[in-house]
């Protein structure tokens, strides 16, 4: 009898810790560049993606973080994964990150080599992974919104998405394939071949219609069905 009450009173503490554990909401952290940082303003991709996950009454269910800084490409998230991403405990991280990595080879001659940039890629899935975190990956979006895909750094971008899909095949990884998704609705929503002022300000950062687009897919992404 004693051994029956001791089990109880064990049984009657531990029950309030496990509700507290199943009522923390998993928190996500969106790791890229200054598309995931302004992702947090007011017509931001995060911002909205809260403000969808509200209307389906998920909202205490996801916390959502943005971890993003203007410039970056795959090496500085590398450097900076440890303060930025690792010491918030995340339970997810999305990783979207390639557009400086192409679009700084013509704008100042630097970029990131093919190589380097898989292996720099690489080393951040297997941290996040060794940390047991789930990664969701995410293709680069667009360097220009030309529809007939003339835009310069249309090919670059198509082998860096590339790689992505090969590290999210290898890794059995979530995949938001941004890349497709903005050429597919590209080639139906601009008739006139503009270069931006459909999904983009200024052929890369998003408009407000732009960061719904990409929230939507987030989303998609994140909330298990």
């Amino acid at each position: 009898m004693q051994t029956f009450y001791k089990l109880l009173r064990i049984a009657l503490m531990t029950l309030p810790l496990l509700a507290m554990q199943q009522a923390k909401p998993t928190r996500v952290v969106f790791f890229g560049d200054s598309i995931t940082q302004a992702g947090v303003g007011p017509k931001g991709y995060i911002s909205q993606m809260k403000e969808m996950l509200q209307a389906r009454g998920l909202s205490d269910q996801y916390e959502l973080i943005g971890a993003g800084i203007g410039g970056n490409k795959v090496y500085d998230l590398y450097l900076r994964m440890e303060e930025d991403v690792l010491a918030k405990n995340p339970d997810v991280v999305v990783v979207y990150v390639g557009i400086n990595d192409v679009w700084h080879k013509r704008t100042h001659g630097t970029g990131t080599d093919p190589d380097k940039y898989v292996k720099f890629y690489e080393a951040i899935i297997k941290k996040l992974q060794a940390n047991n975190i789930r990664v969701i990956l995410s293709t680069p979006s667009v360097i220009g919104e030309k529809s007939d895909y003339s835009n310069e750094q249309d090919g670059d971008l198509n082998r860096y998405a590339g790689f992505i899909r090969d590290l999210a095949n290898k890794h059995n990884l979530t995949l938001v394939d941004l890349r497709k998704d903005f050429q597919d609705y590209l080639v139906k929503n601009n008739p006139d071949n503009k270069e931006s002022g459909i999904l983009t300000t200024d052929r890369v950062h998003l408009t407000e219609a732009g960061n719904k687009f990409v929230a939507e897919r987030m989303l998609n992404a994140l909330v298990k069905k």
